[in-house]
């Protein structure tokens, strides 16, 4: 779908009436480049924690779809570290049941790679392949080299990617936020940029070996990001994602508070700079949210006492629209390449008619109400952003509208 501009927000009631009988359309002649109503292709995030089954004191199936909704999301990758962990059919099905129920946009569930990802047995990958729309033990590395490389090998048969959360646990040494200045300054404990890096030098060279479509989690480094351009160079299989968090903060922007506290964590300038060099050179394929809901005393015992995790998908479009197409720093077009195209490319889905409607001259300032999701907890607190999501449909159907036309 094109990306198509109208110079008032009249189209929509009529966009409206058009699906309510079945039959959207676009008017092509009121399109005008450069006007502040905008049409996108619904956007898609592949790395997304709704949290249940298992923890729905931090989100749900439905309020974690709900503001995908309002972030102009139309399809999500539900991540498989929730209780009973994707790593069987049985469980599988636990949650896929409640997607069928209470999901308001597209939910691709991931299977596990190991059994509860604990790293000491694969999951039944083959029994859930057809169900899941790759293998990953998001939120945990796996640590054994031979247990990654059989797990790359069955996915390889299976026709899956392998999602890898790359961190070797043996350089963590009880960190929480990254090991540089800020952390030397404050007396917190740091994680190793290593940390990462290693792990993805290592999937690399298991690339190597068994020709796996892989796929890296949440890249952070500037380490990570050579190492998978020189991978690409070299014709391997591999794509990787980052989050806006990475691409529009630092280390120089920490707070003692958890809602800046992530895993991996905020970077050194060079680090966030080169994501964007590798976004413009395409190492870097995607932008991801890493949504990670937490309820609000989780969020609230400072930097070394918080869960990781921060909230974005009703922020993602905004933030990115504002502080990187605004600026002239990329195009929207991109903008859109690395929301909706290389996702959908990358992981075989297909949205159909699937779009989403935002006002690009709509400013704003993101706050707690602002939410939909029960997670409320985000480093961007307090940041103006210009564009506000209007109408979002995915399958079909109205999943979110603004109270303005009716919503």
């Amino acid at each position: 779908m094109p990306i198509r501009f109208y110079q008032n927000d009249t189209f929509i009631p009529a966009l409206l009436k058009s699906l309510s009988v079945g039959n959207c359309s676009f008017s092509k002649n009121d399109s005008v480049s450069g006007s502040s109503f905008v049409i996108l292709p619904g956007l898609v995030d592949v790395h997304v924690h709704l949290r249940e089954p298992g923890f729905s004191y931090k989100e749900t199936i439905r309020t974690g779809t709900q503001a995908a909704a309002h972030g102009g999301i139309c399809a999500v990758a539900s991540m498989p570290n929730l209780n009973p962990v994707s790593d069987s059919a049985e469980h599988l099905r636990v949650q896929t049941d409640l997607i069928r129920k209470d999901a308001v946009i597209r939910v691709y569930p991931y299977g596990s790679i190991t059994k509860e990802e604990a790293g000491k047995e694969l999951s039944d990958m083959e029994e859930i392949s057809g169900q899941v729309l790759a293998f990953s033990d998001d939120g945990k590395g796996v640590q054994n080299d031979d247990m990654m490389e059989s797990a790359m090998r069955l996915a390889k048969r299976l026709g899956k990617p392998i999602v890898a959360h790359c961190e070797d646990n043996t350089l963590l040494h009880g960190g929480y936020i990254h090991d540089g200045e800020y952390a030397r300054r404050h007396g917190h404990k740091g994680i190793s940029s290593e940390s990462e890096w290693r792990a993805v030098e290592r999937d690399l060279e298991l690339v190597r070996k068994t020709g796996c479509a892989y796929h890296v989690c949440h890249v952070s480094t500037k380490e990570s990001v050579e190492l998978i351009r020189q991978a690409k160079r070299q014709g391997l299989d591999v794509t990787c994602e980052t989050a806006p968090h990475y691409l529009l903060l630092d280390e120089r922007d920490l707070r003692e508070e958890g809602r800046f506290k992530m895993n991996p964590p905020l970077r050194e300038p060079a680090d966030r700079e080169a994501l964007i060099e590798g976004l413009l050179d395409g190492t870097v394929d995607m932008i991801v949210t890493d949504h990670a809901p937490h309820a609000r005393e989780e969020k609230a015992r400072g930097l070394s006492g918080s869960a990781m995790g921060v909230v974005g998908l009703e922020t993602s479009f905004p933030l990115l629209y504002t502080y990187l197409v605004k600026k002239g720093i990329v195009t929207l077009e991109q903008l859109v390449e690395w929301m909706h195209d290389a996702p959908c490319r990358r992981f075989g889905i297909s949205t159909g008619d699937d779009f989403t409607v935002f006002d690009l001259s709509s400013e704003y300032k993101i706050t707690e109400d602002f939410f939909l999701s029960m997670g409320k907890s985000t480093p961007f607190e307090g940041w103006p952003v210009n564009g506000k999501c209007l109408l979002t449909v995915s399958g079909g159907k109205v999943a979110y509208l603004d109270p303005k036309y009716g919503g």
